[in-house]
């Protein structure tokens, strides 16, 4: 038996380590996981309690077209409903946009230190994955502008971008919006913008009356703690959406996802917390990776790339000794560096103070 020849020479992704997983490996308890941008402050109260209510229901099939969350999420972000399409995660949208719009032998252009489903949806259609470099670990849009080809049919851009924690401004962005071809489909990676406190950093859905081609991806794993439910959206012109749909499989989106995303866009507060809690865990984090002379990168998620200058393994595997997981980033081809994640105070400061430890020794 062969595989198709596109999925031969993909390399699976690898997610971070359980907590569970290193407990049972090293016989410990009270491990954290500061390792794969979840929110620590978990799922707002009114999406538990919505999940409790939907539990007599789920031996039925879910609306197949997620009917009542579409419609919650168009009130909330001024769209109509037939601007939106539902997936089983953020992941989901962007593989149904891929293999809508792109076909064997295409290309599609994204940074090199950019999300890593981008190239993995991209090379299993048989598509080609064109790499920009980003040098400063932003996206650098005049050098991705530069790799359009007569083959180009989409680019991607995570703003902010995972795992780097950086972003375009609305400057590069309105430059880069004017210089790319308008039947070249854009699909901005929003999954972190609930983070974002920069004037500069551009809502891509504000773009969307001046430019049909741009898809707008954004999840409901991140700042509305669902990550375990895998729930998403994707925001488009409704040409774009039907097409879409076409490719959608039936009942992507479970019933429990969908009640509880719709409590959880009505939990203003929670957000709110949320949003703080990372910010003074952010501002702790930062001034002791100066305290310590370790390199960091400025961040507008809820997480931290910091490089140390050498292989990363030896702390990593030190840092989970001590019952903390982080996420190394060698797959994304940053062979130095470390991702942590950003969690409450008392996790924050139990992961310095187990680098203390490891550096100090």
């Amino acid at each position: 038996m062969k595989p198709n020849e596109y999925v031969r020479d993909l390399v699976p992704y690898l997610p971070g380590k359980p907590v569970e997983e290193l407990e049972r490996e090293l016989g410990i308890t009270g491990a954290i996981k500061l390792a794969s941008n979840e929110n620590p402050l978990g799922a707002s109260p009114k999406a538990i309690g919505a999940l409790r209510d939907r539990l007599q229901e789920i031996n039925w099939y879910p609306d197949g077209d997620s009917f009542y969350l579409k419609n919650e999420l168009a009130a909330k972000l001024r769209l109509s409903s037939e601007n939106l399409i539902v997936g089983n995660g953020s992941n989901d949208v962007i593989e149904i946009a891929a293999r809508t719009f792109m076909k064997p032998g295409d290309e599609a252009i994204m940074g090199e230190f950019a999300f890593i489903v981008y190239p993995l949806v991209t090379k299993a259609i048989g598509a080609v994955a064109v790499l920009s470099p980003m040098p400063e670990l932003v996206h650098d849009l005049e050098d991705m502008h530069s790799r359009i080809s007569s083959k180009t049919k989409m680019i991607f851009i995570a703003n902010p971008n995972n795992p780097t924690g950086t972003m375009v401004t609305k400057d590069e962005f309105e430059w880069f919006l004017e210089k790319v071809p308008e039947d070249i489909i854009i699909l901005v990676d929003e999954a972190y913008f609930e983070y974002v406190e920069s004037k500069q950093y551009p809502n891509s859905l504000d773009y969307h009356k001046t430019r049909a081609s741009i898809i707008t991806v954004r999840t409901f794993s991140k700042i509305y703690g669902l990550a375990g439910l895998r729930l998403g959206y994707g925001a488009a012109s409704a040409d774009i959406i039907s097409y879409m749909n076409r490719v959608r499989e039936p009942f992507n989106v479970n019933s429990l996802a969908q009640a509880a995303g719709i409590s959880a866009l009505s939990d203003t507060e929670h957000v709110i917390n949320s949003r703080e809690i990372n910010k003074e865990g952010k501002h702790f984090l930062q001034s002791e990776f100066r305290k310590l002379g370790i390199k960091y990168f400025d961040s507008y998620t809820n997480f931290i790339l910091i490089d140390l200058r050498a292989d990363p393994t030896a702390i990593y595997n030190a840092l989970l000794k001590e019952g903390v997981i982080v996420r190394p980033v060698g797959g994304y081809g940053l062979k130095t560096h470390l991702r942590i994640s950003i969690g409450l105070m008392d996790e924050n400061k139990r992961f310095i103070e187990a680098l203390k430890k490891i550096v100090n020794k």
